[in-house]
């Protein structure tokens, strides 16, 4: 009889021996370079407290905004003297006598000369201004009751156009809005200006001192830098800067007087009742770009509109438009010649930020600002030997695009 085979040597036998490969075991071996957990937590905190440093400064300076603002008004009634000192002092230096004029006394009879003639005009306009401004603002009431007659006309029409209910009340909602944000502007500005009236005494000081010790800003700043090429286009910088902004202030306070003088001549032409008082206005305005004109012009206008004679208004929007077309592609050129150099939409843009950022300063500085960050820009590509910030990477790009050719 035959030995039986046990069933595990039957299973054995019969089962195929498999056999698996596995992969070698990598090691894997960690980068000295890469950072550690200290180094990231390092980085985060720093980050942390630059983030709190950066917005403490902001506070610091949004708190600080009306100082600055003073500092620089300071700045710019300096640029509007230093012609008249110079034309005072340079008899003197024709002659090789300057020791008999020196500048703290040329600057004391510039100073004596402005506030007589500002004083001399303030006496002689005042009376009649003062006038003209009560009795503007007594008749506020005829203006708003001028104004609702004309909305009550615009809705009588709107029903015979057969204009639906929507839309009428659409249009009414603008109308009150544009009128609340005229209001709003206007308010924002007066109460601006009476903010800084104490601010008048110290403005004149600081500006003395500003044009006293000129050269001696001037030598601090240039100090900062390492003697060599590099402090030759500091000083270069510092020249294109003070050209720049003294253009910017010529050309302000000769447009503030000249959109005065003609404003108020020709309102008086047309035959406003407040030709003085809107014209002096007109000026005050002219001083805050393109929001200051924008503001006055729809003021006068409304003024003519619900006054006695509705056409009246129209006649003045002519009359503004054509002189903002003659003011800002005529006179405004010739008067800032060569100093400034901004596309009106880098203009408009600017103004635009500046207000978001703070308000009617930031509408007052934007222009300056901006002007000064193109001279640096420019003085900065022109050290470097560059044509424009990314001209010298669009260069090497195309040179790498025509050798791969």
């Amino acid at each position: 009889m035959p030995k039986l085979k046990q069933p595990e040597t039957i299973i054995q036998e019969n089962v195929e021996t498999v056999s698996v490969e596995l992969p070698p075991v990598q090691t894997v071996q960690l980068d000295p370079s890469s950072p550690g957990i200290r180094s990231i937590v390092r980085v985060v905190v720093a980050t942390l407290i630059l983030l709190w440093i950066g917005s403490y400064l902001q506070t610091v300076i949004t708190s600080l905004k009306s100082l600055f603002f003073v500092v620089i008004l300071s700045v710019f009634f300096a640029y509007l003297l230093d012609p008249l000192v110079r034309a005072i002092r340079n008899p003197f230096k024709n002659r090789n006598v300057d020791w008999l004029m020196p500048r703290v006394l040329a600057i004391l009879i510039a100073y004596i000369i402005v506030f007589t003639v500002v004083g001399v005009a303030v006496a002689s306009i005042a009376p009649r201004v003062v006038d003209q401004a009560k009795e503007f603002g007594n008749s506020f009431p005829t203006y708003a009751n001028g104004a609702r007659e004309r909305l009550n006309d615009l809705n009588r029409r709107f029903d015979r156009l057969k204009v639906p209910d929507e839309v009428q009340a659409e249009l009414n909602k603008k109308a009150t809005d544009l009128g609340s944000a005229i209001t709003s502007s206007v308010g924002e500005f007066v109460l601006l200006t009476a903010s800084f009236v104490p601010w008048l005494i110290l403005i004149p000081i600081l500006a003395f001192f500003f044009l006293k010790d000129v050269n001696l800003f001037r030598l601090a700043v240039l100090r900062g830098f390492p003697a060599g090429k590099l402090r030759m286009r500091a000083e270069n910088v510092l020249a294109d800067v003070n050209t720049t902004l003294a253009a910017y202030t010529r050309a302000q306070i000769t447009s503030c007087l000249l959109i005065g003088l003609i404003c108020t001549i020709g309102f008086y032409v047309i035959g406003l009742k407040y030709a003085l008082l809107l014209g002096i206005l007109a000026a005050i305005f002219e001083f805050v770009p393109l929001l200051g004109p924008a503001t006055i012009g729809l003021i006068v206008i409304l003024t003519a509109t619900f006054g006695e004679d509705p056409w009246r208004g129209l006649y003045v929007a002519i009359f503004l438009i054509v002189l903002r077309l003659v003011q800002d592609y005529v006179f405004y050129p010739r008067i800032v010649r060569e100093g400034i150099h901004l596309h009106p939409i880098a203009i408009i843009l600017s103004v635009l930020a500046g207000e978001q950022i703070a308000g009617i300063p930031g509408v007052f500085l934007s222009i300056p600002i901006v002007a000064v960050a193109t001279v640096i820009y420019r003085n900065v590509l022109e050290h470097q030997g560059r044509r424009g910030l990314f001209a010298a990477a669009i260069e090497d790009q195309a040179g790498e695009i025509k050798g791969a050719v």
